[in-house]
């Protein structure tokens, strides 16, 4: 798997694989975080969630743009490194508003939690996309050499890129698999310290009862109280078994600890991204630097080869942003495992003592272990000459994701699901009235299956395809714009939620459904011309 390879892609991989890793335990936990700690709708954490993933996204592109004009990529992937460190230590520190319910002390916490977020956000910028275009680097640089050997060689060293950007992404997810456990387990074992057990219900009841809102009025005008629900699964979370005495107390309380325990997690995160850039600083020296673009080489050039070469950048920018658009509708339903599918595993999965975070963890496992196997069937097709471009993988891997949410949207049907804010405020009684019950793990393994699966397909090879037509001076500048482009599908990612608990969930899958479907047929009927451009 690993020969034939160049010698900076390992540490490459190890320095992003810490990083990976320190992101992933934020990650994981974040949304959830966001409506526990200050009491927000999944709708309106979503959308922080989605501003904060559109800004890693969009600022890689300034990342680029950074390092292509100072053509120092090491200090700028440095520099990236030491501002999430900082960023994670601000989200590591326990603060808390005196008012759980609102305040100016809430406010002031709430924006203090958006701006470490920030940093974190413009560090990744930095960090990685110039990381990508390092590792692009290094096989120009093995294919450069390989031509000097004959075609055969060449042909060889061509195909060790995609597998190459699949190794790369190996390591990412390795990081990812471990990452979704520990906020989780810290938490739990932090509660458990204050006599306290885990429960994914009680957050939300606690800020309800605090704002006395333990009542609604459901579907069909009828006033139901949920005060029952509220003593009974409070009794479920006290170790000790003793009753509770006074419920403000016992709520005010109950957050605190259960919100501190997460804080306390991001220490993780800091030490994770202080041994990626160790690894990085030591092992920096392997690392090739993309090439300035030599001023005097220009000037010889006659009128008609600048003439061909400006038509050949526009068409290699073209092919491009025409798969930066498909990307856009692929991260879009993608990352809705940190929205749509973690409130789904909260509401819908019965998942007994295991936290809705935790599930996270499957499409890192998948990438680990289905990496290898379509590594090794996109090899026994070059081999037997039928070889699969990138561009079609990418087209495959949107139908792929579709299977995803068409299967997620038939369980949804069967189970006469509603939304997901109807459902939670329901009662075991109410549920048994209306023949609703919650399904097993067994759909979360399958739906990121096909979404792992589908982004083994886009995510990696969209990556290499993006090294292949990057004009040679602005690599970084391209990586960024693929980020970019996943900036935007990020951006646009809190819709989950608000469809999630607007209509009955199927609808939501639906509409994901829709997006694959016409992004795969896009992509299909630009085909031949990718191929063209990338030969």
């Amino acid at each position: 798997m690993f020969s034939r390879h160049p010698k900076g892609l390992i540490p490459a991989a190890l320095a992003n694989m810490g990083e990976r890793f320190g992101y992933y335990i934020m990650n994981a936990v974040l949304l959830l975080f966001l409506v526990s700690k200050f009491g927000l709708s999944d709708g309106t954490a979503g959308i922080i969630y989605a501003v904060f993933y559109f800004g890693i996204y969009v600022l890689s592109l300034v990342g680029g743009i950074i390092a292509d004009r100072t053509q120092n990529y090491n200090k700028t992937i440095q520099g990236g490194l030491i501002i999430m460190s900082v960023g994670y230590i601000c989200l590591s520190l326990p603060l808390f508003s005196s008012n759980l319910t609102g305040g100016s002390d809430w406010w002031f916490i709430l924006i203090f939690t958006c701006l470490s977020l920030l940093l974190i956000a413009f560090g990744n910028g930095l960090f990685k996309g110039n990381l990508q275009a390092i590792v692009g680097k290094m096989y120009d640089e093995l294919e450069a050499e390989a031509a000097k050997k004959g075609e055969d060689e060449l042909r060889i060293a061509r195909e060790k890129r995609d597998s190459g950007f699949q190794i790369f992404y190996v390591f990412i997810n390795i990081g990812g698999l471990i990452a979704p456990f520990v906020a989780p387990l810290l938490r739990q074992w932090w509660l458990k310290a204050h006599d306290f057990l885990y429960n994914a219900d009680m957050p939300e009841l606690c800020h309800r009862f605090l704002n006395n809102s333990l009542t609604y009025t459901n579907k069909d005008g009828e006033l139901v109280d949920l005060t029952q629900k509220f003593t009974e699964t409070s009794q479920e979370v006290l170790c000790n078994g003793n009753v509770i005495a006074d419920p403000t107390t016992f709520c005010t309380d109950y957050l605190h600890v259960f919100n501190q325990g997460i804080h306390y997690s991001f220490i993780a995160s800091v030490a994770a991204m202080l041994l990626s850039l160790i690894i990085f600083v030591v092992t920096k020296h392997k690392f090739p630097q993309p090439a300035k673009k030599e001023a005097a080489v220009v000037a010889t050039y006659t009128e008609e080869e600048k003439v061909a070469m400006a038509k050949e950048i526009k068409q290699r920018l073209a092919a491009l942003c025409a798969v930066l658009g498909i990307a856009i509708f692929f991260w879009l339903s993608f990352h809705q495992n940190g929205q749509s599918l973690s409130v789904f595993a909260r509401d819908f999965i019965s998942t007994d003592s295991v936290a809705p975070e935790i599930w996270q963890a499957l499409n890192p496992f998948f990438v680990i272990v289905l990496t290898p196997l379509i590594m090794w069937l996109f090899s026994m097709l070059a081999e037997a000459g039928k070889s699969i471009s990138t561009p079609r993988k990418i087209a495959i891997g949107m139908a792929i994701a579709g299977c995803a949410y068409l299967f997620l949207m038939i369980i949804s049907a069967l189970n006469h699901y509603p939304s997901g804010d109807e459902f939670r405020k329901m009662n075991a009684e109410q549920m048994a009235a209306n023949g609703l019950s919650k399904e097993g793990p067994w759909v979360l393994f399958v739906t990121y299956f096909f979404l792992t699966v589908a982004e083994l397909f886009i995510s990696p090879l969209g990556l290499s395809f993006v090294s292949k037509v990057a004009p040679r001076h602005m690599v970084g500048l391209c990586q960024g714009l693929w980020l970019g482009a996943t900036a935007i599908g990020n951006l646009f990612i809190w819709v989950g939620p608000v469809m999630y608990n607007a209509w009955p969930i199927q609808y939501c899958w639906a509409v994901f459904f829709a997006i694959c479907l016409i992004s795969m047929g896009v992509m299909l009927g630009m085909v031949k011309w990718l191929e063209k451009v990338t030969k």
